[in-house]
């Protein structure tokens, strides 16, 4: 592996998110760039969120984790081609979530240089269960339609230990809701099933138990390239608009009649006024699902985003940063990977969660009923100012990336995952840092962090 792009990670404490310090060093050298944040400390307040989206409780109640390892062919080592494949097959289920109006041949680049660079114990899969228009009826859709694909290719193989997501775009808000879906908490969690039952594949580790599963599988990478976290409404959000205001206010009423009840998602509109947005009950554990216990799981946490370029999600969303937050990047690339630019660890920050108070029931009603630039606002600063709360109770490393300097840096949006082998060629330094960090994981230890 490379380890030019890795040594000059910044895996200090973020004066950006936490008014610390850095440190340079090499991100595999310091176990607190893979820091893992155990969420079973912190249920933020259920109260935000008042009625559950129909995640499908049968899995919880009938121990799921069992029921996602346990088929009629599961175990038959009876035939000699049973046995092969318990001892060799891959431990490594790695999901790859493509975004709006896309296929699984979005992948066919990264899933060929996954494969090669990681090897035979990985089980690469490209989601095929969200194509084109079905990614316009809803991220809660979209999510639940994910956990079922991937519980049918768990139970396919019998081999598989660990599992990991690489998501693209608004794949990667599908992926947050369908771990939660998936998502089932340790046997020693005050808050497990009394129906809980152990997977016989699963690791028997205390480091595998204690953070929780996912679809009975030990969570590793959780990692987004472009993916609008805290959707997409506000300046810059959405950089097609240009950050025009009168653009911006009119795409909150008609992103609803162009793509569904996803539009009206991104653009937290959706639901009555005294509910809260999805994509904030999304930043908190609430009765729609264990959100942030899911993503507090996973060993690792990982934020690819555009500085620049990107005409479809900005860079503030897809980083889960703040206005202010934002620094000039370095323009020069990590030696090896062309147009990653930085990399910093961001520790866990103590908050009580992301909720849903008064002020912004009442903000969200005048910005669907009455909507002007200033009462919509408001509502969105109250919005993503808790969202990012809630999401930042989780470590998170954030990855930079600029394609300034490539022969078509507005292509960067779909240059970050080589959607295009020959059209969005810049992004194949991208691809090799994501590969050299997935294969990063395999080795190194994890120490989890409370919040």
């Amino acid at each position: 592996m490379a380890t030019a792009s890795l040594v000059h990670a910044r895996c200090g404490y973020s004066p950006r998110l936490c008014n610390g310090f850095r440190n340079n060093g090499p991100i595999g050298s310091n176990t607190a760039s893979c820091s893992s944040s155990s969420s079973s400390s912190s249920s933020p307040s259920s109260s935000s969120c008042s009625t559950s989206l129909g995640i499908n409780s049968n899995w919880k109640s009938q121990g799921f984790r069992a029921q996602a390892m346990s088929t009629p062919t599961r175990g038959n080592v009876a035939s000699p081609g049973a046995a092969f494949n318990a001892k060799d097959g891959p431990d490594h289920l790695l999901v790859l979530v493509h975004g709006i109006l896309a296929s699984p041949s979005d992948w066919n680049y990264v899933e060929a240089e996954l494969k090669r660079r990681l090897g035979r114990n990985f089980l690469i899969h490209a989601s095929s269960c969200n194509t084109y228009t079905k990614t316009f009826n809803g991220i809660d859709g979209a999510g639940r339609r994910l956990a079922d694909e991937v519980i049918q290719v768990v139970q396919k193989t019998e081999t598989l230990k660990k599992i990991s997501f690489l998501a693209h775009s608004l794949g990667g808000l599908f992926a947050r809701y369908a771990v939660a879906v998936l998502y089932s908490p340790s046997s020693s969690s005050s808050d497990s099933s009394d129906n809980y039952v152990e997977p016989t594949n699963a690791k028997s580790e205390k480091s595998s138990t204690t953070r929780g599963m996912i679809a009975g599988l030990e969570p590793i990478n959780f990692i987004t390239l472009a993916t609008p976290h805290l959707g997409v409404r506000g300046r810059w959000q959405l950089p097609f608009l240009l950050g025009v205001p009168f653009l911006e206010k009119l795409a909150v009423p008609v992103a609803p009649f162009l793509v569904g009840s996803t539009g009206a998602q991104l653009f937290l509109t959706d639901g009555k006024p005294n509910r809260p947005p999805l994509l904030l009950r999304m930043a908190s554990d609430c009765e729609d699902g264990k959100f942030i216990s899911a993503l507090g799981a996973f060993k690792c946490r990982i934020l690819y985003a555009n500085v620049s370029y990107d005409h479809m999600v900005g860079w503030r969303t897809s980083s889960i940063r703040r206005e202010t937050e934002l620094v000039k990047p370095p323009r020069r690339s990590l030696d090896g990977y062309k147009h990653v630019v930085d990399v910093e660890y961001c520790p866990p920050v103590p908050s009580e969660g992301a909720h849903f108070p008064p002020e912004a029931a009442k903000a969200k009603e005048a910005a669907q009923n009455t909507p002007s630039i200033q009462n919509t606002l408001e509502y969105h600063e109250i919005v993503e100012e808790e969202m990012i709360q809630g999401l930042q109770q989780l470590g998170w490393r954030k990855v930079d990336v600029s394609f300034h300097s490539a022969l078509w840096p507005f292509l960067a949006h779909n240059n970050i995952h080589v959607k295009n082998e020959w059209l969005h060629s810049a992004g194949v330094g991208v691809v090799a840092h994501v590969a050299d960090s997935l294969k990063q994981q395999e080795s190194s230890p994890c120490i989890p962090a409370s919040l």
